[in-house]
């Protein structure tokens, strides 16, 4: 009798134990099956449903959990659901918190408490740890890492595009993206590291049958912004199962992971057969190959905490008279971009889009410490909750030294159109303002009461001096209604008896951005700024960058500086959860009278010069040497240093 008693306690053991131990992968260090443990009369399994005894399972050196979901070192009560400190648990087996939850366990309670744990259902009942006080902090600790865990699984929402995958996109037309290091402002910009082709994370795997989710180690194949092509480990050469993901998902985690979080490692279905010893598989394959670093996830999240919180008070410039400012409140932050509601606006419908960076955004008291315009609101006091952004949060512009020579009211210029953004116009300084801030108007276009003038800051990369355009080749919009064409500034300069601005003054820094013709992107398109595109640079001017918007007119386009808060690396819609908008289809091109493109069209055309005629060219006179002369420039330039391509003032 007790014999056979025996040999049922040790065949339960023994299938206790292979279920428990399925899928715990310590490191690749071992691969013993030489688990202990005992067993209580109370401790029953009729719930745990048996996994196949035919598959290939990797082992855990030792460590027996009966739920693999808590982190290395913790356990989770399996009557009310608490997570804690597993040397901390009671009984061998560290299966309960408690000694009255082992005793409930086999009470008329505990299938309804399973039951309310699979339905998802908080615990009825509160047990108590019996742990020693530093216990205490650690649990906190832990609780704090799971809380950041799903806030982080929160702000990773994807946004799908019903009809587009970047993935496709990419594959299909061999395009390459622009890397995320070229975006210092967007998560992970100053932090990527040297993540590339080649390197290994955890993965969930998707070819497998299993009720519960499983993972495997899948290698970088390409990476196009923050997503990548992966292959899982195995496969060699056969792409069959390759799948795109973004690398700053959930899901994503270098390796190890697995080993220290209690998620069990299987290979794919379609290549179990390959080998019998994936352990030593796995250890050829890893060693010496690179992964994420640990606290890689930690860093995603910690890159997507934004300052700015909703109900601060901003002035912003208003997009219906460029020349002043208003007071506008954060109605909403997403990835880093704000959406932001003009106070006077009852419904909230009177908005303005733009990065928590942008130049168009300043703190309360900006345009009077200045002497910029600005309107007054009609609300004589803030509003309940409503309160200013601190000054610190904004983009600090650098310091310039006015009591030399310096900017001049009437001083000629080269400027991009803030109304039309695909053009580069003759332009005028009409103020000079404080701290290094001009107005500019654009030559042919300004309303009477400069209303459409617009405020650059003396070292903005938006403004430049004379001869720009044409030293790289980029067609220069004459003032509307100037009828001595093809351009020449020379004469403009003489006949309006005007001077052009002093190129010392103007900012000839070239980062090393590392963007490069034919990258792709995400684009804020500037003239719908609540719209991120898919878009292409297809042209480098030093700095300045042209940003196509793929589907759609080159007419379209816009320069953009290679540090605006505006470009987003591959991915960063879906990362951050915005709304990607897909290159447009043939049919909106062919109509484009019902697309939003068509609005900003029409809103453009008010301040539009006329339709380029012919495109300036290098064989073109020279102009008289007597006060300028031109040094040779390169068109599309890609280097890193500040060439020589503007016009240089003889003394």
């Amino acid at each position: 009798m007790e014999n056979t008693k025996e040999r049922t306690e040790h065949s339960s053991r023994v299938e206790r134990k292979r279920r428990d131990s399925f899928g715990m992968f310590d490191g690749y260090d071992s691969c013993s099956e030489d688990t202990s443990s005992s067993s209580s009369s109370d401790e029953s399994e009729e719930e745990v449903a048996p996994l196949p005894s035919s598959l290939p399972i990797i082992k855990n050196n030792g460590q027996v959990y009966t739920y693999p979901d808590g982190k290395s070192g913790m356990a989770t009560c399996e009557m009310c659901g608490m997570v804690g400190v597993r040397d901390a648990f009671y009984s061998k087996t560290k299966r309960f918190c408690s000694v009255s939850c082992s005793r409930s366990y086999s009470s008329n309670s505990k299938k309804a408490s399973i039951l309310a744990r699979l339905q998802g259902k908080p615990p009825t009942k509160k047990a108590k740890v019996l742990q020693k006080q530093p216990l205490v902090a650690k649990l906190a600790a832990y609780a704090q890492y799971q809380a950041t865990l799903q806030n982080q699984a929160k702000t990773k929402t994807a946004v799908p595009v019903e009809g587009f995958s970047w993935g496709n996109y990419i594959n299909s037309n061999s395009f390459t993206a622009a890397p995320v290091t070229c975006f210092k402002h967007a998560p992970m910009g100053t932090c990527w590291g040297d993540i590339s082709e080649g390197v290994r994370v955890e993965v969930p795997n998707t070819d497998c049958s299993l009720p519960t989710k499983v993972f495997w180690i899948a290698g970088i194949i390409k990476l196009a912004g923050y997503n990548a092509l992966l292959r899982y480990e195995g496969f060699e050469n056969d792409s069959s199962l390759d799948f795109w993901c973004n690398i700053c998902g959930s899901d994503i985690h270098p390796v190890g992971w697995c080993a220290t979080s209690g998620k069990p490692l299987v290979p794919p279905r379609t290549i179990q057969h390959k080998y019998t010893n994936w352990k030593a598989f796995l250890v050829k394959r890893l060693t010496g190959a690179k992964t994420l670093p640990p606290d890689f996830s930690q860093k995603v999240s910690e890159s997507m905490q934004y300052l700015f919180k909703t109900s601060m008070r901003v002035e912003v410039v208003d997009k219906t008279h460029l020349c002043r400012t208003r007071v506008a409140v954060v109605d909403s932050v997403v990835g880093g971009r704000l959406r932001l509601v003009y106070e006077e606006s009852e419904d909230k419908t009177d908005d303005f889009w733009c990065h928590m960076y942008s130049p168009l955004i300043h703190h309360i008291g900006w345009s009077r410490s200045i002497g910029h315009r600005f309107k007054r609101s009609d609300i004589t006091k803030k509003q309940d909750g409503h309160f200013d952004a601190p000054p610190h949060l904004f983009m600090k512009v650098k310091e310039v030294d006015a009591a030399g020579e310096w900017f001049k009211e009437g001083m000629k210029l080269e400027a991009i159109d803030p109304l039309n953004l695909s053009a580069i116009c003759v332009a005028t300084i009409r103020k000079v303002l404080a701290d290094g801030y001009l107005m500019i108007g654009i030559d042919g276009s300004e309303a009477a009461d400069g209303s459409d003038w617009f405020c650059y800051h003396a070292t903005s990369p938006s403004i430049f001096p004379v001869g720009f355009c044409e030293i790289n080749m980029i067609e220069l919009t004459p003032p509307r209604g100037y009828a001595k064409l093809p351009f020449k500034w020379f004469d403009y300069l003489r006949e309006t008896d005007s001077i052009a601005a002093p190129v010392k003054l103007f900012n000839k820094e070239v980062p090393n951005h590392g963007f490069h013709v034919g990258m792709k992107l995400e684009a804020v398109d500037l003239m719908e700024p609540r719209l991120v595109c898919v878009a292409t640079v297809t042209r480098i001017i030093h700095r300045l960058l042209r940003i196509h918007f793929d589907g759609w007119e080159d007419e379209y386009d816009q320069w953009v500086d290679c540090e605006s808060p505006d470009l987003y690396p591959v991915g960063w819609c879906q990362l951050t959860g915005y709304q990607l908008q897909p290159p447009a289809p043939q049919s909106s091109r062919d109509s484009q009278s019902s697309s939003s493109k068509q609005k900003k069209k029409a809103k453009s055309q008010q301040y539009k010069g006329h339709k380029k005629m012919t495109s300036l060219q290098l064989k073109e006179e020279l102009l008289d040497g007597e006060e300028y002369s031109f040094l040779q420039g390169t068109s599309d330039q890609e280097s890193n240093g500040s060439a020589s391509y503007y016009i240089k003032q003889e003394p």
